[in-house]
Formats: C-alpha cells, sequence, structure tokens
C-alpha cells in the first residue's frame, strides 16, 4: 500500500509525461502482480462504486478527530476537498502502514459494501489507526470512488509495455473492455498464462487531433478521406462466438442499451468488429436525429419497445478492425473501407458512414459549412493510407470541427476543483440575465491557464458573499466568454436551457456584468432551426 501511495504522490507531483511513465513503469516492474492488476485498475479509470456514505465518513472523522462540527465545517470549507480535510485533520496513526494494496482492497475497501453505519465508521477507524495523511488521503478517494490522477490510459500501457516486454498495442487491447484484478489477469496482459482478452472484448479506440492549422498543410487532398463527424456515442460492435456486444468508448458493455444493434448479429460474419457512431436515426429519414433525440436512450439499461420506436438507434459504422477472425487494423484504411462497403447489408440498423468528395480543401471547407444542418459537429479526416492506431495519435485522423457557438455569461457560484487543484476555486457556475435577474445556466472548470485560475481564485476568496459548505457565492462583476456545441429546451433546469461541452474561451476583463448575453438570446437559439443556428457567426449574440 505504502508503494501505491507514493507512486500517487509521484504523479501528482509533476507534469512532465516522460517523469511520470518512468514513475509507472518501475511500480509495475517492482509491484507484486497482484498490487500491479489493482494499480492497473485504478490508474486506467475504472473504480469501485461509491462504498460509504459521506455522512459516515464525516461522523467517523469527527469522533477520530476530537474536532467539533463547526470547525469541521470550517476547514472543508476553506479545503474544498473532504478527504483531503479527513486526512489533515485526523491525528497522527499508532503504526505505520502495512501491508500490500490488494491486501487493503480485500480486507479495508471491498468489505466496506452494505454494512451498516456504526460498522463502517468501526472499519474507518481501523484503517486511518495504519495510515500516514497522504495514505488516508488516497484511501478515502479510493473508497469513495473519487480516485483520480493526472496519468492518461496510453501513458499507463506506455508504462506496463516498457516493464514488460509486450507491444504497447497488444497491452491496451488486452486491457479493454470490462475486467477484475487479479494476479491471473495480469499475467495475461504481460502474455502468460492462457490468453489476454476475453472473447468480447473491443480493440482499444483509436482517435484523432483537433486540426486547428489550415488544412492544407496536411498535403495533397486526394491523400485524404473525408466524412461528416457524427454528433452520438462512439461504440464497437463485436460479433464474435454467434453473439453480438456493444462497447462504449469508456470501455463500457452497453449492449442492453440498444437491443436494436445486437439483433443484427446474423447479418454479420463471426468474428466481426465494427468501430463507428450510435445515432438515433429513424428508418425513413436521410439524416440522424440531433444528439438530444439520443439523450433519450443514454442511461436506460433496458429501453421498452415503445422508446425503442420513437428513438430507434443505428450504427454508423466508419471502420472495420476485425474481419472474419482477423485482425485487419493493420491494413490502410482504403482496403479497410472496401472490406467495411462490401460487408455491411443494406441495413437501417447498420449504416455506412458516407465519404464526403472533394476535389479540393476549398471545397471541404464549403462542406464543413454543412456540418450542423446535418447533425454534425464538422469533419473527419484520416489518411488513406493510415492504419487504425491505438489512442490519440498525431498525424493519421484529425477532427476539422464547426467552429462552437460561444455566450458571454456571469460567474456567479465558484467551488474547489479536485487532486492538483483542491486547494483553487476553479469549478465555475454561470448565469445569463432574464429580465433584472442572473440565471444560472451552465457550468465550467476548463479553459483558463493557471496565471489566470490564481488571478480569479483570489478574486473570488476576496468577493465571497455567501458560503455553501464548499461553494461560494460571489458578486456578479466577472465576465467570462463560454463557448458550446449546442443547447436545447430542458425542463430540468432552472434556465430552461441545456447546453453541450460548455467551457471557458476567455475571461472578458473588458466587458461589465451588465453587458452580458440574455437568456433570451439562448432560448431564441435553442427554438432556431440548426441550418439557422449555423449561419450566426456567435450562435448566441453578445455586444
Amino acid at each position: 500500500m505504502k508503494r501505491f501511495v507514493d507512486l500517487y504522490l509521484a504523479l501528482d507531483a509533476t507534469t512532465r509525461t516522460g517523469a511520470k511513465e518512468a514513475a509507472l513503469a518501475a511500480y509495475f516492474r517492482e509491484a507484486p502482480p497482484h498490487d500491479a492488476a489493482w494499480a492497473t485498475f485504478f490508474l486506467t479509470g475504472r473504480r469501485l462504486k461509491r462504498l460509504v456514505r459521506s455522512r459516515d465518513l464525516v461522523e467517523a472523522a469527527l469522533t477520530a478527530s476530537g474536532v467539533p462540527a463547526w470547525l469541521f465545517e470550517a476547514s472543508y470549507a476553506a479545503v474544498g476537498d473532504l478527504a483531503e480535510t479527513i486526512a489533515l485533520l485526523l491525528p497522527p496513526p499508532a503504526s505505520g502502514v502495512r501491508g500490500t494494496l490488494a491486501g487493503w482492497v480485500d480486507a479495508h475497501v471491498a468489505p466496506l459494501a452494505g454494512l451498516p453505519g456504526a460498522e463502517v465508521r468501526a472499519r474507518l477507524h481501523e484503517a486511518w489507526s495504519q495510515l500516514d495523511a497522504d495514505g488516508r488521503f488516497v484511501y478515502l478517494k479510493l473508497i469513495t470512488g473519487a480516485f483520480r490522477v493526472g496519468v492518461a490510459r496510453q501513458l499507463v500501457y506506455r508504462a506496463l509495455a516498457a516493464a514488460t516486454g509486450v507491444p504497447v498495442t497488444a497491452v491496451a487491447q488486452r486491457l479493454a473492455g470490462t475486467w477484475m484484478p487479479s494476479p491471473a489477469f495480469l499475467d495475461a496482459v504481460r502474455g502468460q498464462g492462457s490468453g489476454g482478452a476475453a472473447e468480447h472484448h473491443p480493440y482499444p479506440f483509436f482517435l484523432a487531433h483537433p486540426l486547428e492549422s489550415d488544412p492544407a498543410t496536411l498535403g495533397p487532398v486526394d491523400d485524404w478521406q473525408a466524412e461528416w463527424k457524427w454528433d452520438g456515442v462512439r461504440a464497437q460492435l463485436v460479433v464474435r462466438g454467434g453473439t453480438a456486444r456493444v462497447w462504449s468508448r469508456g470501455d463500457e458493455l452497453v449492449s442492453d442499451a440498444f437491443p436494436e444493434l445486437c439483433a443484427t448479429a446474423g447479418a454479420l460474419p463471426d468474428g466481426t468488429v465494427l468501430d463507428g457512431e450510435v445515432l438515433v436515426w429513424p428508418h425513413d429519414a436521410s439524416l440522424p436525429a440531433p444528439f438530444a433525440a439520443l439523450q433519450r436512450r443514454l442511461n436506460r439499461k433496458a429501453p421498452g419497445p415503445r422508446l425503442q420506436r420513437e428513438a430507434p438507434v443505428a450504427l454508423c459504422a466508419y471502420d472495420v478492425l476485425e474481419l472474419r477472425g482477423d485482425d485487419v487494423r493493420a491494413a490502410p484504411l482504403a482496403q479497410r473501407r472496401a472490406w467495411l462497403e462490401a460487408l455491411l447489408p443494406a441495413s437501417p440498423v447498420l449504416r455506412l458512414s458516407p465519404v464526403v468528395p472533394a476535389r479540393s480543401w476549398d471545397a471541404l471547407a464549403r462542406a464543413r459549412t454543412q456540418s450542423r444542418e446535418r447533425h454534425a459537429e464538422g469533419l473527419m479526416l484520416k489518411r488513406l493510407d493510415a492504419a487504425y492506431g491505438v489512442g490519440r495519435v498525431r498525424g493519421p485522423w484529425w477532427k476539422w470541427k464547426v467552429d462552437p457557438y460561444t455566450v458571454d455569461a456571469v460567474l456567479v457560484y465558484a467551488q474547489p476543483g479536485h487532486g492538483r487543484r483542491a486547494g483553487l476555486f476553479t469549478d465555475y457556475t454561470f448565469a445569463v440575465w432574464d429580465g433584472d435577474a442572473l440565471v444560472p445556466f451552465a457550468k465550467a472548470y476548463s479553459g483558463l491557464t493557471d496565471g489566470e485560475i490564481r488571478a480569479v481564485d483570489a478574486w473570488i476568496r476576496a468577493h465571497t458573499l455567501e458560503r455553501f459548505g464548499p461553494v461560494r457565492r460571489v458578486e456578479p462583476a466577472l465576465v467570462f466568454e463560454l463557448a458550446f456545441e449546442g443547447l436545447q429546451r430542458s425542463a430540468r433546469h432552472r434556465s430552461g436551457i441545456a447546453v453541450r461541452f460548455p467551457r471557458i474561451a476567455r475571461w472578458r476583463v473588458d466587458k461589465p456584468a451588465a453587458e452580458a448575453d440574455r437568456l433570451e438570446s439562448l432560448r431564441t437559439l435553442a427554438e432556431a432551426p440548426t441550418d439557422a443556428r449555423a449561419a450566426g457567426a456567435r450562435g448566441a449574440p453578445a455586444g
């Protein structure tokens, strides 16, 4: 356990990718197999469900620390992170940390599930007595399902590859899908034992970089294939052993949510894996429905017949990764596309993602302006001679998105971030004007530089009007330009508007709060036809 805590501290202390990879590789070389398996589980973003209620954590901490409730609340408001607050307030441990990471999961993490509150608190006291402040912080993050550290999955794959001598592509494939840590599983990842990924596991997804320069810098347009960047859910359809499975990009098995896709297994040869986008696409329509229609299907484990009729899904396939049991990812895209076209049946549920033809980059640029009316986010550009890679590799694939909508909004609430940002106010709530009142409509936490974050944090502390635990209501004075991909009417939000992927585009130090945008502009935009929205330079007008 101490080795894993030290690894967490090493990863959290640096932003250098090379230093992180070296620390990970050293850990994987030295750790016992079961510990390495659990570390891989947590570091690749997998987590156990939340095992402990916040109420039990606070009550256990009050008892163990002896501090009064008011002082605990004040400390929490100052620190902004519950795990860090508890770790700092607890007295020194009775003994040093002992045992392995796997042993701690077996003895002090997994057994907490389903226990009554009194027993949970007793077990927390026992665990805390064996951990120092850093160990307690990591332990609390594990049991609350909030463990996060600045490490991308691809970095973990590379470190495991360096530690084991297994090619990174093989490591990534064997870690795809859902799995539980064990020495045997790690042996399979290392290429030892009885095998690697389970029969229905997907392949690692290939990802694109955003194109921010002139596409002409990519070379002749004839070397590239252009497709619409569909606004749906990325997924792989895996057909093996006569059955089908659907996997999301987050390595979640979502077959039950999209039974229409699984029903297509008989139309494809056994040993087929397709990569594509899940969209709501009515059978008689020439274009998919907007993303809002797909939201009705998300987080539904078993959609009923009525919902399937009203919001029928399709897989818009744009690549084939396995064909009749053969891994074909190394073949060039032009060949994979030919195989895909020959493979797909005439079906409204399995659709071929169309190629956007163009004789020049200027022609593609003109086609890109039609993206929103096609319910797409822009264009995908893929080299015709490129293999299907692993993760985000610069060069073969680019996403050429349309410019986002923007709106000028007022900062009204703030709360501390997580991890390295736990001591700074970095998570913000923004509002627009509705008459003479400011109505919150979006939250955002990305887009500012480190210097701007520190400046905004200092301003928030000096201009707080009210406190609600870690949340602060601030003087409505700072204006920020927010960028977002789309918006729609929503009865679940106080503003009546839901925005997609809001982020901070810039701090409008030149604009007073009174000149921020108004809710009626957003409502008008939400009700406008897609092509009308696309015609606006900003989407929502601002001064």
